[in-house]
């Protein structure tokens, strides 16, 4: 006789701003996390962003000092990655690679902010006919937050978001959300 046991996968539900164990494999079900690699005296390294639905598979990346963080209440669920959930991942991730990059050399600061703005509407907003509704779960990122994934201090993230604000090229609304005015970029 035969058994087998069935390997039992963890689902979590975090609070905004803790860490995932970056060496398994995540479904989010529920929420956003940030991937970035951290070194002692130098600021993080945005890697990528992931929201429901997505897969996240730190280890393929094979770099040390890797951290997954919630940038909102989450629910994931561990995954046994097939190879070909670790194939998309990876072209995924080069995408991002390449977009975090480029915005990575956008100056000045706050023009690099409103650029990760827009990516950010591109890939979880939700297009209205004011614009783009951008939300991560219950509210909008943090001004710190924000400032560690766009690799800017959070005064810079604070003072364009007033001028932005003001410019009218964003609008706060209820619930937490930002209303982002501007026609989708076409560089990323």
């Amino acid at each position: 006789m035969a058994f087998s046991m069935s390997r039992r996968c963890l689902r979590l539900s975090l609070r905004a701003g803790e860490r995932l164990p970056a060496s398994l494999c995540w479904r989010i079900e529920q929420g956003y996390v940030w991937l970035a690699r951290w070194s002692v005296g130098l600021d993080p390294l945005t890697l990528g962003v992931w929201g429901p639905g997505e897969v996240v598979i730190p280890a393929l990346i094979g770099l040390s000092g890797l951290e997954l963080r919630t940038l909102s209440p989450i629910v994931v669920e561990e995954e046994e990655p097939s190879s070909l959930m670790e194939r998309e991942f990876l072209e995924e991730q080069l995408r991002q690679a390449a977009i975090l990059l480029m915005l990575s050399r956008v100056r000045p600061a706050e023009a690099r902010l409103l650029q990760l703005l827009d990516w950010f509407g591109t890939r979880f907003g939700t297009m209205t006919s004011q614009g783009v509704m951008l939300t991560f779960g219950e509210k909008l990122l943090t001004h710190q937050q924000l400032a560690d994934i766009a690799g800017v201090t959070r005064v810079t993230v604070t003072k364009a978001l007033t001028s932005f604000r003001q410019a009218g090229v964003i609008a706060g609304q209820t619930g937490g959300s930002l209303l982002l005015r501007v026609p989708p970029s076409e560089l990323l």
